[in-house]
């Protein structure tokens, strides 16, 4: 808007023509009081037909007469007003006229001004000057309004007008016609313009559009202050903006950049398709449901390409504005239905996203197919909706379905973008769960595979076992324990941990478990079959490092290969003695029967792999009923607590009472597992069993060759007192001949016994280390078949070393009706 004094050509020494404006007289009521001949002769109507009419009849343009109401208002509170008026010619034509109104001093009450208006095109500069510019601006393509010191709206341009009539604008405060907030910001920013002088420039804000209360836009304001050519504030003016496609772009990039961060936080297939909803919902859509196909969710690998049936998928995540998702009408987990005919199927088939901006009730198949759905459709107000494929590498793994409501308007070409970037991102993220749920179950497997699944002590230990993998990525490790069933009712317990995680230590440990196995049927000392184990290790260390192709790009073979620690313990019912050595493990607990923990001073030697320190054996003697503890150092060590700690707190829970291994294990977990392990924890019990006095006989032999008749006898009398007379034939064949072979190739003492346990054991032990081999006669030989008939009679037979000889042992089933522990009356 300008002033009568702006309205003054600026820079120019020529006056106005004077002679050229026309001039007339207003009074306080609009009415046209005095009319010149320059008057009549720019617009044509002589004085009878204009005197005493409105003034605003002679406007061009339908609408300004609020304008002119609003220009009296500022007119009557300053000295005059000049600006660009359109006006009417009598033979219709409109006349854009610079204007300049002057208020008239007569010394009476009355009002009068004087108008004086000349064509814009007839002033200096060709035109072009400061009262040409109120056209322009009132047609501008951004909004702009001036407001008085009081901060009342004097004048609009059309982009403002559109929004709010003039009738509820022109002469109204700020705050009578925007909304609270937005008026509340206004008056505040103009405010501080007026008092300051300098402009506030790009204040952003959204408002709900006028057309529908529901939809926002967004908007980007500048305020400025009026001056008069005397330097005084007399107003501001201000110019909006909409910058609603700069705030929707803004909004998506950051809509993707959130994306990037929330999306595939962890491996977990579900979590990853909740985290797409959490995303979506509130920007891109009301309501949101992903669902994935049921081979994704067990990892198995989907068929490439576009999916061409219907296939069982479940809900695997779902957002929505209202609380609880009460529109989802499935809970996570649930298995989805869908017809053939139904747009995710037909999504799932073309491969591509299907859309319908604006719901038809009456046609859309989203309301036609299901009654159940057309009703939530209804009751929640959707209007649009759009379905996209979750497709990563070239195969489909499910469908992400989206909502709209009023609050966000239509699906247009821009959103369906942005959905179908963000569906990209997090499938690819799917897919990578996917491929780790698939290779995490695989090692899972495996490693249950490599763990026993059944331990039994027989009748010298009663044992009990507990493993956690670790809470981490790879979820398995190389932690491992068993128990081995060894001759001469003893047992051996193992327990070991490889280094690193994964696959590749869970491998290791199924070698390591397998060669101890292997090297226990040897019957070898703890130490020494800690010592070959050694050796195994070293070997595989040297294969690994050997082996190019096999470490290529993947660096974490040769790391589980860097060690691995073993307890390895033999105990003997018999003699209720205990030898153990280990390679770096941790060492055992013992918990006698009166409840006392002693951690015996068991040497720890180097981990397996490393071939430089001996390993050294502890013979321990054991109470029955005492408690053996193995376990590895997930169980006691975490990383807000030191093995120091976990010892004492491991110690005083197998000092609690129990009378079960079950329960002693309970109070362990109990006190130690108070999370999620960050490492392998396996935990290994066995109480330990005597063998009875009537269970086991005894006898020393000489090297004469005529008492291989008595140890017949012997052994006959015992088998009868154990009512073991159903294996008398064999058994009495298996003395004569080991009795035999000791006296002819072994040297004395001589030493037979029977153990009878969950079967029949003989025992014949000499001084000599020579080992008895198996031999196949041909039919012309005299002998060499003795070996040889007894593994017939026997189910298992072999040799184990002492310190001063050897001890052949063979084990025979019992009979399916004795009972071991009986013993003779």
């Amino acid at each position: 808007m300008m002033t009568s004094e702006n309205a003054l050509p600026g820079g120019s020494d020529r006056a106005w023509d004077m002679a050229q404006s026309a001039t007339a007289e207003v009074d306080g009521q609009g009415l046209v009081v005095a009319w010149t001949r320059a008057a009549e002769r720019l617009l044509g109507y002589p004085a009878e037909e204009v005197l005493h009419r409105p003034a605003a009849e002679l406007l061009a343009m339908p609408g300004d007469e609020a304008r002119v109401a609003a220009v009296a208002r500022w007119c009557r509170s300053g000295d005059g007003w000049g600006g660009s008026v359109a006006a009417r010619h009598r033979d219709g034509r409109a006349l854009q006229l610079a204007v300049q109104v002057t208020p008239l001093l007569d010394g009476s009450a009355h009002e009068r001004w004087s108008v004086l208006a000349l064509e814009e095109w007839r002033l200096p500069g060709g035109g072009v000057n400061q009262l040409m510019l109120e056209p322009f601006l009132a047609h501008a393509p951004v909004g702009m309004a001036v407001l008085d010191t009081g901060l009342r709206y004097v004048w609009v341009n059309d982009v403002l007008e559109r929004l709010v009539p003039l009738d509820r604008r022109l002469g109204k405060r700020v705050t009578e016609v925007l909304p609270k907030l937005e008026a509340e910001a206004f008056e505040e920013r103009m405010q501080r313009v007026l008092k300051s002088g300098d402009p506030v420039l790009d204040y952003e804000f959204r408002s709900p559009t006028y057309a529908d209360p529901h939809q926002e836009r967004a908007y980007s304001a500048s305020f400025f202050v009026l001056e008069d050519p005397r330097g005084r504030r007399i107003g501001v003016w201000y110019m909006v903006i909409d910058v609603t496609e700069r705030w929707r772009a803004q909004e998506r990039l950051a809509l993707l950049n959130d994306a990037s961060v929330r999306i595939g936080s962890t491996l977990d297939v579900t979590r990853t398709a909740q985290e797409l909803a959490d995303v979506a919902v509130p920007a891109l859509a009301d309501f949101v449901a992903v669902d994935l196909l049921d081979s994704v969710l067990r990892g198995a690998e989907p068929v490439p390409g576009p999916v061409d049936s219907t296939p069982t998928m479940r809900r695997s995540g779902q957002q929505s504005v209202h609380e609880g998702c009460p529109e989802a009408g499935l809970a996570v987990g649930e298995a989805v239905q869908r017809p053939p005919s139904s747009p995710i199927a037909r999504c799932l088939l073309k491969g591509e996203s299907l859309v319908e901006p604006v719901l038809d009730f009456a046609t859309s198949s989203w309301v036609t197919e299901d009654p159940v759905r057309a009703a939530v459709i209804r009751a929640f107000g959707f209007r649009s909706v759009m379905v996209a494929p979750v497709q990563a590498r070239g195969i489909t793994l499910g469908a992400a379905t989206f909502f709209r409501s009023r609050r966000l308007g239509p699906f247009v070409a821009d959103d369906v973008q942005l959905a179908e970037e963000l569906v990209a991102r997090a499938a690819v993220c799917v897919d990578n769960a996917r491929r780790f749920t698939r290779e995490h179950t695989a090692a899972r497997v495996m490693q249950q595979n490599l763990l026993p699944h059944e331990l039994t002590g027989g009748s010298a230990l009663e044992v009990a076992s507990w493993y956690f993998p670790a809470d981490a990525p790879s979820g398995v490790g190389g932690d491992w324990f068993d128990v081995i069933p060894l001759s001469g009712a003893r047992v051996a317990l193992v327990v070991g941990d490889v280094v690193g995680h994964g696959i590749n230590a869970a491998a290791t440990m199924g070698r390591l478990r397998t060669a101890v196995r292997t090297l226990a049927n040897l019957d070898l000392p703890p130490d020494e079959l800690l010592a070959r184990l050694d050796d195994l290790v070293i070997g595989l260390v040297k294969t690994h490092r050997t082996d190019p192709p096999a470490d290529a790009g993947n660096p974490s073979v040769a790391s589980t290969f860097m060690g691995a620690t073993c307890l390895y313990a033999v105990y003997d019912p018999v003699s209720r003695r205990c030898s153990m050595a280990r390679a770096s493990h941790l060492p055992p607990l013992i918990v006698g029967p009166g409840g006392a923990v002693e951690c015996p001073d068991v040497p720890a030697g180097p981990p397996l792999g490393l071939g430089t320190l001996p390993f050294e054996s502890v013979e321990l003697e054991l109470a029955e009923g005492s408690l053996i503890a193995l376990y590895t150092n997930g169980l006691i060590e975490t990383c807000d607590r030191d093995i120091g700690v976990g010892l004492s707190r491991l110690s005083g829970a197998l000092a609690v009472p129990g009378r079960t291994l079950k329960e002693v294990g309970g109070n362990v977990v109990k006190a130690l597992m108070t999370g999620p392990p960050s490492d392998d924890a396996a935990l290994l019990l066995a109480r330990t069993h005597a063998l009875d006095a009537h269970q086991v006989a005894s006898w020393d032999l000489s090297t004469d060759p005529a008492v291989v008749g008595s140890a017949r006898a012997l052994a006959g009398r015992q088998l009868s007192e154990w009512g073991l007379d159903e294996l008398l034939f064999t058994t009495e064949l298996i003395v004569s001949e080991l009795v035999t072979n000791a006296i002819r190739h072994g040297t004395g003492p001589i030493t037979l016994r029977l153990i009878r346990q969950d079967a029949l054991i003989c025992e014949v032990s000499d001084a000599s280390s020579t080992s008895p081999r198996l031999r196949h006669a041909r039919t012309t030989d005299e002998g060499g078949r003795g070996l040889f008939i007894v593994a017939q009679l026997t189910r298992r037979w072999g040799t184990r070393y002492t310190p001063i000889g050897k001890i052949i042992w063979t084990e025979q089933s019992m009979p399916s009706d004795t009972d071991p522990s009986d013993g003779a009356d």
